[in-house]
């Protein structure tokens, strides 16, 4: 019998990916985007609003999916933290993506759809300043900023549904993954356009901020095949999903500029005023994801960012 599955986020980076992923892997699949359904099947839905909950009760209900992947999202860069972007607005359009949507669905599998399962796309900033690196499943949560705090909520949301009420819910704690489909306010983007930018004379600097800020880089496709076989285990539990490598932005930098035959050092400028902030150190233990499901990452850093040079097309 087919399996049907339905993707929350479907038009983001890690939502387009697992469409394509899931249909390659036979099934049915059902993608819930900001203004549009998506859809592999024959049938006529409208558009879901995600924070009304009698919609999202009636999908559920009226399709009984095998699986749900709550990949919705509302991002913002790290370095529009010191922009003027309204605190209380952050917090309360953080909480409606990440928190009050993710209840509706996980109320309504409780209710109407016992059998399905769900994974929930949580983030490494739920540790905010960790207190170890690398960091595990064990290390507690300290979110500081809107985005992680509601990560969190939603963490502690699927906790609570899969203790009390026995749903099968996954919380997977993503660390930073790149495809060529990231949108190009983040770092990853900002890197990759502005370099071939410098090599077409389009643009003759690359302005950014502390380029010894250290992150935990993985490729995009290997978390969305992570995310699948996660909700194929036994027990459901959270899970760090994550390279388990720590790179710095000047790394990143060095070896996009060194695709192009360009020396970096001729065209990148640091801006201290963009991250004034000591960045808090995120590399994720993935060894318990590798043993739970045999799960590894296909290409290293290096090979992820010559693929982003050439795959992204935009």
């Amino acid at each position: 019998m087919t399996k049907q599955a339905i993707i929350v986020g479907s038009e983001g980076q890690d939502g387009c990916l697992l469409f394509d992923l899931l249909v390659e892997r036979g099934y049915e699949v059902i993608g819930v985007g900001k203004n549009f359904v998506r859809t592999t099947q024959p049938i006529h839905l409208q558009s879901i609003d995600i924070r009304n909950s009698d919609a999202v009760t009636n999908l559920i209900e009226t399709t009984k999916p095998a699986e749900v992947y709550y990949l919705a999202a509302f991002h913002y860069s790290s370095e529009e933290k010191f922009s003027n972007l309204d605190s209380r607005c952050m917090l309360m359009t953080s909480m409606d993506i990440h928190v009050h949507g993710l209840i509706n669905f996980l109320e309504a599998i409780r209710r109407t759809s016992s059998r399905t399962r769900i994974f929930y796309a949580a983030s490494s900033l739920v540790f905010g300043n960790p207190s170890q690196t690398p960091q595990n499943e064990q290390t507690p949560f300290n979110p500081l900023c809107a985005y992680g705090i509601s990560k969190a909520a939603g963490v502690h949301c699927c906790r609570f549904y899969r203790n009390t009420h026995g749903v099968f819910t996954i919380a997977g704690i993503l660390y930073n993954h790149e495809s060529y489909l990231r949108p190009e306010h983040f770092i990853s983007q900002k890197i990759i356009r502005g370099a071939k930018s410098i090599q077409q004379n389009r643009q003759d600097r690359l302005i950014l901020g502390d380029l010894s800020v250290i992150r935990d880089w993985g490729y995009a496709p290997d978390y969305v095949d992570a995310m699948h076989r996660l909700l194929q285990i036994n027990k459901p539990e959270d899970v760090v999903i994550a390279s388990g490598e720590g790179h710095t932005v000047r790394e990143f930098v060095q070896i996009a500029f060194d695709v192009l035959g360009l020396d970096w050092k001729y065209f990148v400028r640091e801006d201290p005023r963009i991250l004034r902030d000591r960045q808090p150190v995120y590399i994720g233990n993935p060894q318990y994801l590798k043993k739970l499901t045999g799960w590894k990452p296909s290409i290293s850093f290096q090979e992820m960012i010559h693929k982003l040079m050439t795959d992204n097309s935009r």
